[in-house]
């Protein structure tokens, strides 16, 4: 099989990794890869305890699709054994564990929504009970005198919950180890996960050097923080934008992230070329109105999981029915010529404010808006060309245009 020169494959590959483990260890399996014509085995391990996926999950999804593209075999593992232990990442107490049953029915569901990204075509699935489930006891303790509980407390979650007095149980210590035989066991080239897996990875490579396997290497992404900008985007925290979600709700939920979130998730969660997030990085330094980046990115999220004109759709319902609506016909204008012009400054001069001070409090309660978003930078920057429908309370409006 023919593959892309690998700088090209790199430059795709690496976008968004945060832990690389290692740029050469890679580049060299790479060249291996072209050299021989067979593809390189990319494992993903999935949690089938939390079936319903959203944009947060498809962060490491897409970037084993990125592998798939560039035509190297993709291995899913389902990970109903590990599932019935309970991951212990991150977590200050022992977690619930679920059956074998639960997990293989939970990893249906999980498969179906990762099937939007991934190409099952090129997709290996696996349940790791295959091999995990027929390990006798003996070889149980020959696996667990790869490490020593020294090597245990290393991992951060592990250390606190010791110094703490809360309980760790011995099966959590079997956890990471019973990922690391995964890696093992199919030979696996690279791993792929979020950044709180290092640990685990980790234990893969070691389990693999010590059984004279070539180590694979280690790619970790960055967890992605949910529309509120602050906790890890989750269901239970009502901060997620879902796979399944329509293109109005993407876009919609888009538009209310933090505008320091633009960058990251134009990023991680987009296809738009790395040069012009770069541009729309220093654009947005620079002092530009992020406004119209942030619908940008609205824009190319729906492009990801249906198409252009469901993104041009989904944009125009949305100024529909937040923007255009009880919007009157007509309303002062303001001319703005300057560069230098904000959102306190305008709203000022246009004289329809006792003061500064009765500005800035409803900026603060939260009942100010530029073309439908609600705003609470009273130093929004107004450098763009273009048209603004400002509201101020309930029945103030002003529309601001830049030449």
């Amino acid at each position: 099989m023919k593959f892309p020169p690998v700088k090209e494959q790199l430059d795709i590959l690496s976008r968004g990794v945060e832990d690389f483990v290692s740029p050469e260890g890679l580049e060299q399996k790479l060249e291996k890869s072209i050299a021989s014509g067979k593809p390189l085995k990319i494992k993903l391990g999935a949690d089938p305890s939390r079936p319903d996926l959203h944009i947060g999950h498809a962060v490491v999804l897409r970037k084993l699709r990125q592998f798939q593209d560039l035509g190297h075999q993709a291995i899913l593992i389902i990970g109903d054994f590990t599932a019935s232990i309970g991951d212990p990442t991150g977590r200050n107490k022992t977690r619930p564990s679920i059956t074998l049953e639960e997990a293989r029915d939970y990893g249906k569901s999980y498969l179906e929504q990762a099937s939007i990204i991934l190409n099952t075509d090129r997709l290996d699935v696996v349940h790791n009970s295959e091999w995990l489930n027929t390990m006798n006891f003996s070889e149980v303790i020959k696996l667990a005198a790869q490490v020593t509980v020294a090597q245990m407390l290393e991992r951060d979650d592990f250390s606190q919950r010791y110094k703490g007095g809360t309980p760790i149980s011995v099966h959590e210590f079997l956890y990471p180890l019973a990922q690391a035989q995964d890696s093992v066991h199919l030979h696996a080239d690279v791993e792929l996960g979020g950044t709180d897996q290092l640990f685990n990875l980790l234990m893969g490579r070691e389990l693999q050097k010590k059984s004279n396997q070539a180590q694979q290497v280690i790619m970790t992404l960055p967890l992605l923080e949910g529309t509120d900008g602050v906790e890890k985007m989750s269901k239970s925290y009502d901060n997620y934008i879902g796979l399944s979600d329509s293109p109005a709700e993407m876009f919609g939920k888009v538009l209310s992230i933090p505008d320091e979130m633009i960058i990251k998730y134009l990023t991680l969660t987009t296809n738009l070329p790395m040069d012009e997030v770069k541009q729309i990085d220093g654009k947005m330094k620079s002092g530009e109105n992020p406004r119209d980046f942030k619908r940008q990115l609205g824009r190319e999220l729906v492009k990801v999981y249906y198409d252009a004109d469901a993104a041009s759709t989904a944009q125009e319902a949305f100024d529909n029915l937040f923007i255009k609506k009880d919007i009157p016909d007509e309303m002062p204008e303001l001319i703005v010529e300057s560069d230098d012009e904000t959102l306190l400054s305008l709203l000022d001069k246009s004289g329809m404010f006792a003061s500064k001070g009765e500005i800035r409090r409803l900026i603060k309660q939260n009942a100010v808006s530029v073309d439908g978003e609600k705003v609470q930078n009273e130093f929004l920057p107004f450098n763009t060309s273009g048209s603004f429908v400002v509201k101020a309370g309930k029945r103030k409006f002003i529309r601001i245009i830049h030449n």
